[in-house]
């Protein structure tokens, strides 16, 4: 839902609470949705995919990088709808894995919700689920293509960079390992040139970075509240 988060929050104040951006969906069809039932099926999709509340650290954070990269906006809500979206991060590792110039194979991710959901799904939900995380993926950048799909690299941004780290700091890895998450995979770039970008994301507030040889100590204090910190470190 790239573009309708986009003209959410081109729309919204960057210091808005959830009931703004729900009452500029449904109320004032800020998404231009034909009916009353699509406003509201629209707002609780963008809801379970992005929270739209400034209390939850993965939407405050992506709004605020949001504001600063928008070269890096489609990889912003991939990362964060994959954190949140239990069934896009099924299907993950199929596209991750893939080559570039590969074509998109439907069986395997069919093959990755069905492992994820067994038989809660019929085979008419299925497809259609396919459709929606191939669309996903391809709004990002990680495929290309309408009727066949191919994989393609993406070019992660500063703060993209550190948007996908802040995921894994908060999952409770720390230094190097930072490097070397699922969420980093989604940046298509080894360990050693994520380093070389952090630098720049630490140039834009997006980190704190503090290198030592082969010794890297990353933190959030520029994005997260003390309590969150101490949450990560407990998840630690």
């Amino acid at each position: 839902m790239l573009e309708e988060l986009s003209t959410l929050l081109d729309t919204v104040p960057a210091d808005a609470g959830r009931t703004d951006y729900l009452s500029a969906i449904v109320e004032q069809n800020a998404l231009a949705k034909q009916t009353g039932a699509n406003r509201k099926i629209t707002a609780q999709h963008l809801t379970e995919l992005y929270a739209l509340e400034p209390t939850v650290p993965l939407f405050r954070v992506l709004r605020r990088f949001w504001q600063d990269d928008a070269d890096g906006r489609p990889v912003l809500a991939l990362l964060c709808s994959l954190a949140r979206d239990p069934l896009l991060r099924a299907t993950a590792e199929p596209i991750l894995a893939m080559k570039s110039g590969e074509e998109l194979s439907r069986q395997k991710i069919t093959d990755a919700i069905r492992a994820a959901v067994g038989t809660r799904m019929n085979d008419a939900t299925l497809d259609k689920v396919v459709r929606n995380v191939s669309s996903s993926w391809t709004q990002s950048g990680h495929l290309r293509g309408r009727a066949r799909k191919f994989r393609q690299l993406v070019r992660p941004t500063p703060l993209a960079t550190a948007y996908a780290l802040l995921l894994g700091y908060l999952e409770g890895q720390r230094g190097g390992r930072l490097f070397e998450t699922n969420w980093t995979r989604v940046l298509d770039s080894s360990p050693s040139e994520l380093r070389t970008i952090a630098a720049e994301s630490k140039r834009l507030n997006g980190l704190d970075l503090r290198a030592a040889g082969d010794v890297i100590e990353i933190g959030f204090t520029t994005v997260l509240t003390s309590q969150e910190i101490k949450d990560s470190r407990v998840a630690h």
